[in-house]
């Protein structure tokens, strides 16, 4: 795919540019050297397994089990390093050839907790979103409420009373970002129009805490907007009626409420809480994305969509500019279905402890993906093409004229705001989608708590091709967990959802075949097989400590030809994988950090969400969803800030990272007493390389020690986890090698 061009003296360039990195046929030389390398591995183990009965034997098999995965997935990941390209939208080509003909705009965005998704912040992306450079005649945004809360309604409706002075704030003073919240904390003015808008800022701010604080809605306000009468009957998180409520009518310029205090119009503002009922299943955010797009399709119908989480507030006030410069572009453009902007967060600390920052993934590997056609889906800041979102099949023939489709249903209707309230609400109830396709063909896929992935992989096999666009300006930025326990939980449903595609009838391999390309289908992989990650590198950092305290040899001696292999391998993937991470403009630090997340996933994360996908497969449960905590204490944060992990709860998780962390620091403490006092310098050359396997691990695992016997605060790992895990290991050390 690349930018339109025509020739002749008319010549009329494309809106966007795809480009090709430098330095393609250096890696691609240097993989192939490591590819041989893990080949000779190979030979190896197979070459001087153990004859019966030698001790050792069945666990140099599991070894080579283990090697064979790792392996093969190192191809997988390849395929996102082979092919990768990068995108460059031209939004002033954009601006000459259709001024503010644009297309209507519908950005969704979603909530399910007023406890762990505050209210306050969820009217500040709304803001964001609603400020956008963009015609306000053409742009509606809606907010899906799961949770059902009056609270959550009451800070939309304060959003949509400041909106009237924000927007036109933002555009006489060019605001960035244009989150308040983001905004007036990093900047300062002595102006009286800044003092002002800042003071009904946190006017706002304090009605809508005071309220969540309370628990209830003042009764002066209730008085105020007829939405709130919806709450007078019973309405629980999980049981309640559709609630639908136009805040802001985008039709009506006679209405005061409809422009802003300088007579302009304003966007259109809609609140939805779909019908829930505890008989009928609600899909969670797939559920509730369907219900938007059947109710927008109503009022607005806008042709494009764009969806983001309700802590990922814009940070670009022209990102939808650039999206639009790939749905517009003339020769390519009617085959992209969504294009995807990268997740980035706005809390992440200098060496970012929890590796929440992902620039090889969302510069390097997600640009791979591209480079087959098909950029993952990644579940906000996307913007979606409504039909194809809708279900639609690609055509070859088929062709949008953007000057006679700019139109939108809420324009042209005569209905009252009552009267479509009503006839949406029907779009919204519990009993729509049955015997529909929706779910299944139309709009996102049930199921799999990898919603989002999933419909991408299937748009894409409908026909359609997908764009990342990775913009210098982050175009959303996020909330980051700040604990370890979130940060895991948050890990175990991304890795659980993606596993359940691999063993669904969707896996990429299959349900792919003969409609994207091969490299495409290995792309999916590179996550969909996360979970089964967890075996072989629990294998190897239980198995090699093991076999050190036992003084079994795993590997060839230091003076082997066969150690070549063995030594090139780890340090070139190592060294390459920083020079990847650097390039992408992480730092040394972070990378090492990353590394230390990356060995407490495998062992904690994916390995519980392989274990919850067998168990969902086998029938013993069902799929949940897990919503990651957006607020933290004071305490908590400070110590975010001061680069400690934060540990401070019992877990599961915490017990087995303790205890990987604790067995290899027994077996190297044992091991360098052995060599300091008895052992002869061959024996050391045969069990050097579990020894700095065993090294490694312990540096690595340096923050977890500390955690476990030196630090005295509240976020520390807890007691019952250090015994526990203390035990555990010394059982470890005394479990005999076969």
């Amino acid at each position: 795919m690349s930018s339109s061009r025509e020739g002749g003296g008319n010549e009329k360039v494309g809106l966007f540019e795809t480009r090709k990195p430098k330095g393609r046929l250096t890696y691609k030389l240097f993989a192939s050297t490591i590819f041989v390398g893990i080949c000779l591995i190979w030979v190896y183990r197979i070459w001087y397994i153990p004859r019966a009965g030698e001790p050792g034997r069945w666990v140099w098999i599991g070894l080579f089990v283990a090697e064979l995965w790792f392996g093969f997935y190192w191809v997988i990941t390849q395929s996102v390093r082979w092919n990768v390209i990068f995108r460059y939208p031209f939004k002033e080509r954009l601006s000459q050839r259709y001024g503010d003909k644009m297309p209507a705009v519908d950005i969704f965005v979603c909530t399910a907790d007023p406890t762990i998704e505050p209210p306050i912040m969820i009217a500040n992306t709304v803001l964001s979103v609603m400020a956008y450079d963009y015609p306000p005649e053409k742009l509606s945004v809606y907010l899906s409420d799961d949770g059902g809360s009056d609270l959550t309604f009451y800070a939309l409706f304060e959003a949509s009373r400041f909106a009237r002075h924000w927007i036109p704030f933002c555009n006489k003073f060019q605001v960035e970002p244009r989150s308040p919240a983001v905004y007036f904390p990093a900047s300062s003015s002595s102006d009286k129009e800044w003092l002002s808008v800042k003071m009904l800022y946190e006017d706002m701010r304090n009605r809508i805490e005071t309220a969540v604080e309370l628990g209830r809605i003042p009764e002066e306000i209730k008085g105020q907007h007829k939405g709130f009468w919806e709450w007078k009957s019973r309405v629980s998180k999980r049981d309640h009626h559709t609630i639908l409520q136009i805040l802001i009518d985008g039709r009506d310029s006679s209405n005061p409420t409809a422009v802003d205090i300088e007579g302009h119009a304003l966007p259109t503002l809609v609140y939805l809480a779909r019908e829930k009922r505890p008989q009928f299943p609600h899909n969670f955010k797939a559920g509730a994305m369907n219900a938007l797009i059947r109710v927008s399709s109503e009022i607005t119908n806008g042709q494009i969509i764009l969806n983001v989480d309700c802590d990922m507030y814009s940070n670009d006030p022209e990102a939808l500019r650039d999206a639009l410069c790939f749905f517009m572009d003339e020769e390519n453009g009617d085959e992209i279905a969504y294009v995807q902007f990268p997740q980035y967060y706005d809390n992440i600390i200098n060496n970012d402890i929890y590796g929440n920052i992902s620039p090889v993934i969302n510069k390097l590997e997600l640009a791979g993906a591209d480079g087959y056609g098909g950029s993952l889906y990644c579940g906000s800041g996307c913007f979606h093409r409504r039909e194809a979102l809708s279900g639609k099949k690609y055509n070859k023939g088929y062709k949008v004229d953007w000057n006679k489709e700019i139109i939108r249903k809420m324009d042209k209707t005569h209905k009252s705001v009552c009267e479509l309230e009503e006839s949406s609400k029907v779009l919204a109830n519990c009993t729509y989608e049955n015997g529909t396709q929706w779910g299944k063909e139309m709009g996102l896929i049930y199921g799999c708590p990898a919603e989002d992935v999933i419909t991408g992989l299937t748009i894409q096999c409908r026909g359609w091709k997908s764009v990342l666009y990775n913009p210098e300006k982050r175009g959303f930025l996020g909330v980051a967990p700040i604990t370890l326990d979130q940060s895991l939980v948050q890990f175990k449903r991304w890795a659980e959802g993606m596993f359940q595609i691999a063993v669904s009838k969707y896996c990429p391999f299959w349900y792919g075949l003969g409609k994207i390309k091969i490299g495409l289908q290995m792309a999916y992989c590179v996550y969909c097989l996360w979970a089964p990650n967890s075996f072989p590198t629990l294998y190897y950092v239980v198995v090699t400590p093991v076999s050190l305290l036992e003084g079994i040899s795993l590997f060839p001696q230091m003076s082997s030809l066969w150690f070549v292999p063995f030594a090139f391998v780890f340090i070139g993937k190592n060294v390459g994988g920083l020079v990847e991470a650097v390039c992408c403009g992480q730092s040394s630090r972070q990378w090492w950090n990353l590394q230390r997340m990356v060995l407490i996933r495998r062992t904690t994360s994916f390995l519980f969400g392989f274990t919850d996908t067998i168990v969902k497969k086998l029938g013993f449960s069902q799929t949940a969803f897990v919503i990651t905590a957006k607020v933290a204490d004071q305490d908590v944060s400070k110590r975010y800030e001061q680069g400690l992990l934060e540990f401070g709860t019992s877990s599961p998780m915490f017990t087995i990272l303790a205890t990987v962390a604790l067995l290899n620091l027994f077996s190297l403490v044992w091991a360098l007493k052995r060599v300091a006092l008895d052992m002869e310098l061959k024996a050391v050359e045969q069990l050097v390389s579990q020894i700095v396997l065993c090294g490694l691990v312990v540096l690595i695992n340096i923050p977890v020690y500390q955690a476990l016997f030196i630090r005295k605060d509240k976020g520390r790992m807890p007691t019952s986890v250090t015994v526990a895990s203390t035990v555990l290991a010394s059982l470890l050390c005394l479990m005999p090698m076969y």
